[in-house]
């Protein structure tokens, strides 16, 4: 099974009204919608909010590529945001290549729903027999940083995905199902970005995947 068709069975995902596209669930009260383990902004600031907490290990099998072509933004809040968005990427990905709906990385670099999709998805390749090979591409990184309260900071992340390169490949026989480019290869990712104030790491609260993205072919 490629990729792109689990990514697409759960793109219907919401953001907050100030920031996203959609409002659909946003603005509410998330502590309903956490997964067992995942850290709130608030709670992630307790004890030295000053010192960056150990963050945990987002690596990949040897044939699994992440490419991020971003620039980086001049603005400090933004480039930090952007930076933990990719992390968030790969968290998600070490939890598929290990195999783990519960890895300790995507719910280190998410909250609320934004750990919701995470969790999805490695689930759904774990309950499938499914992990990734090959090389993913992210790039046309955008950033807006949005209104802060007087203890957390938002920026909107958004940013394009190739994913023609990167294939399904079964975990028992080790089998890859090679597929061609096409427009489904293409998806756009829009993510909120929230952090503590004192606190340097940035972690995705919601996102929002358009598949079939035209704008990020070609």
């Amino acid at each position: 099974m490629a990729r792109r068709a689990l990514k697409t069975t759960a793109a219907t995902l919401t953001a907050t009204a100030a920031l996203l596209l959609t409002a659909c669930g946003g603005g509410g009260d998330d502590s309903s919608d956490d997964v067992k383990g995942a850290s709130s902004p608030s709670a992630s600031a307790s004890g030295s909010a000053a010192k960056d907490v150990g963050r945990p290990d987002v690596g990949l099998p040897k044939d699994l590529d992440l490419v991020f072509d971003f620039e980086k933004p001049s603005d400090q809040d933004s480039a930090a945001a952007l930076d933990d968005a990719a992390n968030y990427i790969r968290a998600l990905n070490h939890g598929i290549t290990k195999q783990d709906p519960a890895d300790p990385a995507f719910q280190f670099y998410s909250s609320g729903q934004a750990a919701q999709y995470a969790h999805s998805q490695i689930k759904g390749y774990v309950d499938g027999g499914w992990t990734l090979t090959g090389k993913d591409r992210y790039y046309q990184a955008e950033t807006s940083p949005g209104d802060e309260s007087e203890k957390v900071k938002t920026v909107s992340v958004s940013f394009c995905e190739d994913q023609s390169k990167v294939y399904g490949k079964e975990v028992e026989s080790e089998k890859v199902h090679r597929t061609k480019e096409s427009l489904a290869s293409f998806q756009k990712f829009t993510i909120l970005m929230t952090s503590v104030k004192g606190n340097p790491v940035w972690r995705a609260q919601q996102v929002t995947v358009e598949g079939k993205a035209e704008e990020c072919r070609g």
